[in-house]
């Protein structure tokens, strides 16, 4: 999980922050780049939240051992699933203490050694989401939790692929910034709760250093497109969550925040069917 407009690590100056386009070749960049960077404040501002085997969709703090939307845990054991944007591997160490084969991948190879650092025993992959390095029909399920569909440019190649790497009747699960964020500014106070932008202007966040190369990118796309893109992926939509803020969450994390999260959606998550 990312929070949006998180300042840079590790360049001269401060980026530019602007919206403008930004496609599948240069938005990978950006990605990859940022996490190698950034991996280990990540790790340290989040990971005791995050825990070393705990599935988490996102900064509310839903948990798939009580959301169990990749099915019931006992129904797990011996499944294979493919945790796209594994970051750490925290929820893919979950899924083996059920009793499944997970496999982790990422795209940032210093989150990966983070994975390492935490234990081995999880399979560990360094690629990019568009283009998965697996058979045809390799997986049971396939889940990401904030990773790789936020920040990609084309979500509907991603969404092909992991259809790819499914077997029939696979699910797939993946949470985002709920999209209805975009119109607000991403501040945890009262200035986050006014509307600030369009809900409908689909141009990507960017951040972009002095020779004006991105080095951070995050997509937009409404409910409806996000719709849109799982059915033309190759996929049935079975359930769009919602988590509600839940009282014993006091922490802010970037633009989520009690404030915010009690009265607008900070996270969306799709479940989807390979038919």
């Amino acid at each position: 999980m990312n929070q949006e407009y998180e300042q840079e690590d590790g360049l001269d100056e401060e980026p530019e922050a602007t919206r403008r386009d930004a496609d599948d070749a240069e938005s990978s960049r950006a990605s990859r780049g940022w996490w190698d960077r950034n991996a280990d404040e990540y790790q340290n501002e989040h990971g005791a939240f995050l825990g070393d085997d705990r599935f988490v969709w996102g900064p509310e703090g839903l948990d798939e051992a009580e959301a169990g939307l990749l099915g019931p845990a006992g129904s797990l054991k011996g499944l294979d699933v493919l945790e796209i944007g594994a970051g750490a591997a925290q929820c893919s160490r979950w899924l083996a203490a059920q009793g499944a084969r997970p496999v982790a991948l990422d795209l940032s190879h210093r989150q990966l050694q983070h994975a390492l650092r935490i234990g081995e025993g999880v399979p560990l992959v360094e690629a990019d989401a568009g283009a998965l390095p697996f058979l045809d029909g390799s997986f049971d399920l396939a889940c990401s939790a904030y990773g790789a569909v936020p920040f990609v440019a084309d979500p509907v190649r991603v969404f092909r692929e992991v259809r790819r790497v499914l077997r029939p009747g696979g699910r797939w699960v993946f949470s985002v910034s709920h999209p209805i964020r975009w119109a607000f500014p991403d501040e945890p106070g009262p200035e986050g709760l006014s509307v600030a932008s369009s809900y409908f202007d689909r141009t990507p966040y960017v951040e972009q250093d002095e020779q004006g190369r991105a080095v951070y990118v995050e997509h937009h796309r409404t409910i409806g497109d996000r719709v849109r893109d799982v059915v033309a992926g190759g996929f049935r939509l079975v359930d769009l969550v919602e988590p509600e803020w839940p009282a014993w969450n006091s922490q802010e994390w970037g633009g989520w925040s009690p404030l915010r999260g009690n009265l607008i959606p900070g996270t969306a998550i799709f479940v989807c069917e390979r038919d």
